[in-house]
């Protein structure tokens, strides 16, 4: 599965290059993580509900509007490790809501993978970022209270996988 999504990475790499022309001093400038995490919730979000390739979804969200905004090798880092991971972080998601996993709406399964990811595996982003980016993507995109139910979910999440961190914060 990595060399696959290696290869597509590179893949993509050689058609943004043909498309889009920057300088290398101008690369970085105005690139956010926040950017980034909204695209690999549309890749994973396009991903489940169209059972589709990674390729094409991944030429997708190159030519979204907010590609050149977000930090790129975070964009790839992030999708990287949610694909490859997306068993073990479904699983143990799956001790935290009040129901079956496949009967979370397909927009909170996608914030909750991503931000299950970075809680799970990124132990340099602290817990309480994750939550509120968390939080943040499904203000925009997910349903009327799912918000709140994305924060209770990650809470719980966090105080499993960062025992040390949070009982340190809450003290």
């Amino acid at each position: 599965m990595t060399d696959t999504l290696t290869s597509l990475m590179v893949e993509a790499e050689a058609i943004k290059k043909t498309t889009v022309k920057t300088t290398s001093a101008k690369k970085n400038s105005g690139k956010n993580r926040r950017k980034s995490r909204e695209l690999v919730m549309k890749a994973v979000y396009r991903g489940m509900l169209n059972q589709s390739e990674l390729a094409p979804i991944l030429r997708d969200m190159m030519d979204d509007p907010d590609y050149n905004k977000a930090d790129e090798a975070y964009f790839k880092s992030l999708l990287e490790t949610v694909t490859n991971n997306v068993s073990a972080i479904d699983e143990k998601m799956a001790n935290f809501i009040d129901r079956n996993i496949a009967e979370l709406s397909p927009v909170e399964h996608a914030i909750l993978r991503i931000s299950g990811c970075e809680m799970m595996f990124d132990l340099s982003i602290p817990y309480r970022v994750v939550i509120n980016e968390g939080v943040e993507l499904a203000k925009i995109y997910g349903g009327v209270d799912g918000h709140k139910y994305i924060n209770g979910v990650l809470d719980k999440l966090a105080t499993n996988v960062r025992v040390a961190e949070v009982t340190s914060f809450r003290s």
